[in-house]
């Protein structure tokens, strides 16, 4: 691993992503920043951060994945790294929010953002955004946000954290190719509400609806009251909860 460390910067993945046009980058090269000030969360969305309190990384990756069919196994590969590293420091009630949300209880506490380049040859190198609410405890203005440090009453070591991260990822990423079925069953497994009846809105049109899974392309599947099966992809579909 090889780690950049920056001060502040407008978007760590927009950063990686303009050293990979300059220069050729090893495998889980990673840029760590104490503050951001244009974080991007899905389709745009923002997302904010108090300066030195959390963990804002992103890691680059090439080749890792092969088809472009898979490219949702990093997803889960990475939020499978992020929940079973903060377990091992009693973080309760983990389970990952469709498509990307690290939650504890109903609280979000992280988010991923994966962003892929396909280039000419079938080579893909994908820049994997994490952004994980560490110490941070002032969320008035974010009624369903927390952090590791609300959560367990603690102050946590950053830069640990973001090596057992990384080191979590790279044994995941190995099971894409070795295990994926296991992989997808941990993800499943953690996934939030999964089983639960809950309401759902697409656009204006609000509807109940229980997840039962991810489709291999990453589409959330729904269980609909007439018992048929909706797939839906990112931002077509809130979960109000």
């Amino acid at each position: 691993m090889k780690l950049i460390k920056l001060n502040a910067i407008d978007s760590t993945n927009d950063f990686l992503k303009g050293l990979s046009l300059t220069q050729e980058l090893q495998n889980f090269t990673v840029v760590s920043a104490e503050n951001q000030t244009k974080g991007r969360g899905q389709m745009g969305s923002v997302w904010n951060t108090e300066a030195s309190k959390n963990l804002i990384m992103s890691v680059f990756l090439k080749d890792v994945v092969l088809n472009p069919n898979g490219i949702y196994q990093l997803n889960i590969a990475t939020a499978l790294a992020i929940v079973q590293v903060l377990k091992t420091f009693d973080i309760k009630n983990l389970s990952v929010k469709w498509p990307n949300d690290i939650m504890s209880a109903n609280f979000k506490i992280g988010g991923i953002l994966i962003e892929n380049t396909f280039k000419t040859g079938g080579h893909i190198s994908s820049i994997i955004g994490i952004g994980l609410n560490v110490n941070q405890t002032n969320f008035d203005d974010l009624p369903k946000a927390s952090s590791m440090a609300v959560v367990a009453d603690a102050v946590f070591n950053k830069e640990e954290l973001l090596v057992l991260i990384v080191e979590q990822l790279k044994e995941n990423l190995l099971e894409i190719h070795s295990n994926s079925q296991e992989l997808w069953s941990n993800y499943l497994r953690i996934l939030f509400k999964k089983g639960v009846p809950m309401p759902f809105k697409v656009k204006e049109k609000s509807f109940m609806g229980i997840i039962t899974g991810v489709s291999a392309a990453g589409k959330l599947i729904l269980l609909l009251e007439d018992d048929s099966f909706a797939e839906y992809g990112i931002k077509e579909v809130q979960m109000l909860y």
